[in-house]
């Protein structure tokens, strides 16, 4: 079945790089809504009208995706995990898992040009900090002469509390790169080879291994204007990290919703982590044991670009 979902999401995407242009070209003389001119403070370019967004935030629900935040601009996130629905210790127990908490991710985005961002934040589980940068290589185009788009992140994150033997072996790594397409005006699709290492394996347990490529693929369809239900898949190709030995592949479906400058996503999930390190490392949640929980991510952006009056966003 993994098989299955891994080469179905990367042939839907090669088959879509000769699918036709679609038609995103908005009627001119439009007025601009407050939620659109701040959502477009992300990498769908004013400069730049030919360039194609296919997401309208930065992170799905597992994933980050292909979109980056422009220049001079902030963009604030917190994604909370709750506890278990299914299990003994969860329903009614603790309101579905949402008296207990599985996992706390606040971090900031910044953007230091158009196209290259730094990232920082701290996750509950392990107190990993991370600090990363991501670069969009490459825009989708109107015209199709650029058919997808590519965005490379590299990631590090430290462990600072906890029994280690050394600070090196409290550090992790994790690179990928990510490969979106806008289909048409409500299907977009991406998928992303990673690379993650773990100086210290998680779990650190005899037979597992520190290193491990992965592999993500995300869906995301508008149902309304500021609307989107996503879908998003990861699996680490671990000898390891196998139904056998108690793990499972994060799986994740949500409700994505653009208000007033927030991009809002409620899902559900079988990740207990936010961070992909930890995520990919270690998920031993299972739907079919009842081990799935509410999250959600809320995302702000604050724009520092001065302004000259009636010119809008740059």
């Amino acid at each position: 079945m993994k098989r299955i979902i891994i080469a179905f999401t990367l042939l839907t995407l090669a088959a879509g790089l000769k699918a036709q242009q679609m038609d995103t070209t908005k009627k001119a003389g439009g007025k601009t809504s407050s939620t659109d001119s701040l959502l477009n403070s992300m990498s769908s370019d004013d400069k730049h009208q030919d360039v194609i967004g296919a997401f309208k935030a930065t992170r799905l629900i597992l994933s980050p995706t292909t979109t980056t935040v422009k220049k001079n601009n902030l963009n604030f996130l917190v994604i909370h995990r709750f506890g278990d629905i299914g299990t003994p210790a969860g329903g009614g127990r603790t309101l579905i898992g949402l008296d207990a908490v599985s996992d706390v991710y606040i971090g900031f985005e910044y953007g230091l040009s158009d196209n290259l961002n730094i990232d920082f934040g701290r996750n509950t589980i392990g107190g990993l900090i991370e600090l990363g940068l991501k670069y969009a290589v490459l825009h989708q185009k109107m015209d199709d002469s650029s058919p997808i788009a590519i965005t490379f992140l590299g990631e590090y994150g430290v462990r600072p509390y906890g029994s280690f033997s050394s600070y090196s072996a409290r550090n992790s790594y994790l690179g990928q790169a990510i490969i979106s397409r806008k289909f048409t005006s409500a299907l977009s699709l991406q998928v992303s080879p990673i690379y993650v290492y773990d100086n210290t394996a998680l779990p650190d347990v005899a037979g597992n291994d520190k290193g491990f490529f992965a592999l993500s693929g995300a869906l995301r369809y508008k149902v309304t204007k500021h609307m989107s239900l996503i879908v998003d898949y990861e699996h680490p190709f671990s000898s390891f990290r196998t139904g056998a030995n108690g793990f499972s592949d994060p799986l994740g479906f949500g409700i994505e919703i653009e208000t007033g400058g927030h991009v809002f996503t409620l899902n559900i999930t079988n990740s207990r982590a936010v961070s992909e390190i930890n995520s990919l490392s270690n998920t031993q949640s299972d739907y079919g044991r009842g081990q799935f929980r509410i999250g959600f991510t809320i995302s702000r952006m604050f724009d520092f670009n001065h302004h000259d009056k009636g010119n809008g966003y740059k």
